[in-house]
C-alpha cells in the first residue's frame, strides 16, 4: 500500500500527498523510498513545472522522523546511512528544475521542518504550528535542517528555536521568514492549488533560469550576479518563445498568462 498518494491536478502540476495519519505523517524508509520515485519522476517528465508536497488530514503535514521504525538504527554510520538518504531526497527537491511548494496542512515537527525548508515557497495552514523538537530527543538536525533553517531566519532565532524547542506559530513564522504565505484550513489547499498554476506559466527553462539565478546572487559578489543575470537575459531574449510572445502582445492580445 501505498504512503504517498500523487495526483496531477493539471499535466504540469504533480501533487504528493504524505498518508501515515496514524504516525502524525511521519517519515520513514517506505515514504523515502516513494519520495525518492517522484524525485525520479519530476527529472524525467520536463512537462512537470511545480511539485506540491503535502499531507493528509489537517492536524499534522509531518510529526518528524519515524523513531519507532528509526530506532533499529544504533551506530553511527547506520545513523549516517539514513541521514545521507533523506539529505539526498531534499537536494533534489532543493535544486529541481521546477518549482516546488510546501503545502503545509498541520503541525511539522523536527524533520518535518526540516522538509520545508527545502522547499521554494511555504504555504501553511493558519493554525499550523512549527516545533524544532529534535533536541528533545538529544539530536541535532540531520536532513540539512541547520544549514537552511540559519540560512532561512539568521542565526540566533534558529539557535533559540532548536535550543528551545518552542513551538512557533504561523504568525512567528511569517515574520522570521519561515513561511511565506498562510490560509485557512478551508481554502488552504484551493489557494496552493490556485498559485500552483499561475506558477506553470513558464516551461522548465525559464523557471531553471529565475533559480539559477537567485542561488548566483546568494552566493556570488553582487558584481558578479548582475554580470550573470544579463547573460541570462540575453539568452532568452534571443529564444523564439520571447519573440512570439512580443508579437502577440503587439497585435493587441494582452493575455499576460500564456499558458500553454
Amino acid at each position: 500500500m501505498s504512503v504517498l498518494n500523487i495526483s496531477y491536478p493539471t499535466k504540469h502540476i504533480l501533487w504528493a500527498e504524505i498518508d501515515r495519519p496514524e504516525t502524525g505523517n511521519a517519515i520513514n524508509f517506505k515514504v523515502m523510498d516513494e519520495l525518492e520515485n517522484v524525485c525520479d519522476t519530476i527529472e524525467e517528465n520536463e512537462d512537470i513545472r511545480v511539485f506540491v508536497l503535502s499531507a493528509t488530514g489537517n492536524k499534522n503535514f509531518v510529526s518528524g522522523g519515524d523513531l519507532k521504525e528509526f530506532s533499529v538504527l544504533q551506530t553511527e554510520a547506520e545513523a549516517a546511512k539514513m541521514s545521507k538518504k533523506m539529505g539526498r531526497i531534499l537536494e533534489r527537491i532543493e535544486t529541481a528544475d521546477c518549482w516546488t511548494l510546501a503545502c503545509v496542512n498541520g503541525d511539522a515537527y523536527g524533520g518535518g521542518c526540516e522538509i520545508i525548508l527545502a522547499f521554494d515557497f511555504r504555504i501553511a495552514a493558519k493554525h499550523a504550528r512549527f516545533g524544532f523538537t529534535q533536541g528533545k530527543f538529544y539530536l541535532s538536525p540531520g536532513w540539512g535542517g541547520l544549514t537552511r533553517l540559519v540560512e532561512r531566519v539568521g542565526r540566533s532565532t534558529a539557535l533559540l528555536w532548536l535550543g528551545s524547542q518552542e513551538l512557533v506559530d504561523t504568525e512567528s513564522a511569517i515574520v522570521s521568514g519561515l513561511i511565506d504565505n498562510v490560509q485557512t484550513s478551508d481554502s488552504l489547499k484551493t489557494q496552493v492549488l490556485h498559485i500552483s498554476k499561475k506558477l506553470t506559466t513558464n516551461d522548465r527553462r525559464m523557471i531553471k533560469t529565475l533559480k539559477k539565478g537567485a542561488s548566483e546572487a546568494e552566493r556570488l559578489s553582487h558584481k558578479d550576479s548582475i554580470k550573470m543575470e544579463r547573460i541570462s537575459f540575453a539568452r532568452m531574449w534571443a529564444d523564439p518563445e520571447h519573440h512570439k510572445r512580443v508579437e502577440t502582445f503587439l497585435k493587441g492580445n494582452k493575455d499576460d498568462t500564456f499558458i500553454p
